[in-house]
């Protein structure tokens, strides 16, 4: 599933690349087609993201909100231009300063520090999902490009196209319901006051005798974090992920929060869920070309714990893999 750094990196795109300029709206798999008319021709002002929803605002108190869930994925292409908090992200890694580290390409073919490359014109096509990727085809030069597999909703200005596919939700809300919405979700380090959102983490935390390891997924509680955060920020805290929140001592669980604003911001820069700390250059580099050297228990079921040796364990909670070391978070 998306977690929110990429739900932040897209509706940035979509700030860069569609603000300000007419888009014709259509729905080729059909299933949108009612909400594709309505915003057809209409010029989108303002979009934000929350957690791992975003919307889009539209005139006549018109939203657009996309939660892309497991399988969603928006495809942009067409002329894109870089939001610069992005395209500077070389260097600024958050736990390391690696400034003049050359474009790092990962073994899913990605750019991992800038992501989603250079302005291109029709050629190429940026996959932005849970891990950004990047495509060129040099056969296909028309304009729009051809519509491929089940797309829900085509965005589409003079020169640039985004496709949806797979989303979980997708739909027209007003100005009312896009902000019942949000009020629902849990606080977002890069939508919310930090500190009021610590306390809001911090409240609803103390009241769970839920496990840990479920409030953390529960968009109700934090916005944002998924399975691979989940698993990597518990074992940050040497946190057992079985603890009721309301037994989880005040000092780490605001130690989550502030971890989890660090996380995130790494994540929107890269495009990467960099979790791990210390590394030098050339263990940052390897890390950034290889998902396997990126975290420290995440997919790592069976092998040894980078700090202690034990075996990592693979268990299901609530329906999702957890991944954790039954040493370091005893």
């Amino acid at each position: 599933m998306p977690e929110g750094h990429s739900v932040h990196r897209i509706a940035r795109q979509f700030s860069h690349n569609f603000v300000g300029r007419a888009v014709a709206a259509s729905s080729p798999q059909g299933r949108f087609a009612e909400g594709a008319a309505l915003l057809d021709g209409r010029v989108p002002s303002l979009v934000r993201a929350v957690g791992k929803q975003m919307f889009m605002s539209f005139d006549d108190d018109l939203w657009l909100r996309v939660h892309l869930g497991i399988y969603g994925a928006w495809d942009f292409a067409g002329e894109i231009t870089l939001d610069p908090t992005i395209a500077s992200a070389n260097g600024r890694m958050g736990q390391t300063n690696q400034r003049g580290t050359d474009p790092v390409f990962d073994d899913a073919g990605e750019n991992s520090l800038t992501s989603i490359g250079a302005p291109r014109r029709a050629r190429g096509a940026v996959r932005m999902s849970e891990q950004t990727k990047s495509r060129e085809d040099d056969t296909d030069a028309t304009w729009p490009p051809p519509v491929v597999g089940q797309v829900r909703l085509r965005l589409l200005t003079d020169v640039t196209c985004a496709d949806l596919r797979g989303p979980t939700a997708c739909q027209i809300q007003t100005a009312d319901e896009m902000l019942a919405t949000v009020a629902a979700l849990g606080p977002d380090p890069l939508v919310d006051d930090i500190a009021v959102g610590e306390e809001r983490f911090v409240t609803a935390v103390a009241k769970k005798p839920t496990a840990i390891g479920q409030l953390l997924m529960d968009q109700k509680v934090v916005s944002g974090i998924g399975n691979v955060y989940r698993a990597e920020m518990l074992f940050r805290a040497n946190l057992n992920p079985h603890t009721p929140g309301r037994d989880v001592p005040m000092e780490v669980v605001r130690g989550l929060w502030r971890d989890w604003v660090v996380l995130l911001q790494v994540g929107v820069e890269t495009g990467q869920m960099m979790t791990m700390d210390g590394l030098d250059a050339d263990g940052y580099r390897r890390a950034m070309a290889s998902r396997d050297d990126r975290h420290w228990v995440y997919h790592r079921a069976g092998l040894p714990c980078r700090v202690c040796g034990t075996e990592i364990v693979l268990e299901e909670m609530a329906a999702r893999k957890l991944y954790w070391c039954p040493r370091c978070q005893a």
